[in-house]
């Protein structure tokens, strides 16, 4: 083979290598930031860092890791400011978000990540903390105002929208003299953490439900 030959085989191999690359890359894109159809995003909100691991503003974090232990969907990749994690329960493609933006911004993640995947607004579910609700209170809501809570508060704002589903975990109101934010802050005590933990539980059993079936049948179990 001549020395020129040799250099146009080289250029050929090359470029066939890179219009693979390029398909490849552009496939991936695709694939990340396609309409999918159905899929769900389940948010839970609350505050990063080990100094607000099992405050009482982080049931929506434990919620999303028990969803996370029962289905196997790892939450790890960092996304759209937020730790996500992508799987299938029920069948139903569904995200898995736990936003990193600190409570009171938690819209500016979810609004991402609907934006980036195209998320049909009746399929974001977030599940959160309610002072308005006796401790271990569950409630399951097809839409609705942010009442109280601040995280609710940005997430309506960031997504232009107050018609999605959402699960409320009551923790009960401070006791007379204490602060708001010191409350929500703050941990449970034993036996709280017990009561709250069933709670949790039946928070994730109503994710599921509502993934597999719908809002308003959960509502008809959860609601009692």
């Amino acid at each position: 083979m001549s020395i020129k030959k040799a250099f146009e085989w080289v250029i050929k191999k090359t470029e066939k290598s890179n219009r693979k690359k390029v398909t490849e890359e552009s496939y991936k894109v695709h694939r990340e930031g396609e309409n999918l159809d159905g899929l769900y995003l389940v948010a839970g909100l609350g505050n990063p860092g080990k100094e607000y691991v099992n405050t009482r503003h982080n049931v929506g974090f434990d919620t999303i890791d028990l969803i996370s232990g029962r289905t196997g969907i790892q939450v790890s990749k960092v996304k759209c400011k937020a730790l996500i994690g992508q799987g299938v329960i029920e069948g139903k493609k569904v995200i898995l978000a736990k936003p990193q933006t600190f409570m009171n911004l938690s819209g500016e993640s979810i609004r991402d990540l609907v934006e980036y995947y195209k998320i049909d607004i009746k399929n974001v579910l977030v599940i959160y903390d309610d002072v308005d609700l006796p401790l271990g209170k569950l409630r399951v809501r097809s839409k609705g105002s942010a009442g109280t809570h601040n995280g609710m508060r940005s997430v309506i704002y960031h997504i232009q929208s107050d018609e999605f589903p959402r699960i409320r975990i009551g923790i009960g109101k401070p006791p007379e003299g204490w602060e708001l934010a010191d409350f929500v802050l703050g941990r449970f005590d034993s036996e709280s953490r017990k009561i709250v933990e069933q709670c949790i539980s039946k928070a994730a059993d109503a994710a599921v439900d509502i993934i597999k079936s719908n809002v308003e049948y959960a509502m008809n179990i959860y609601n009692r």
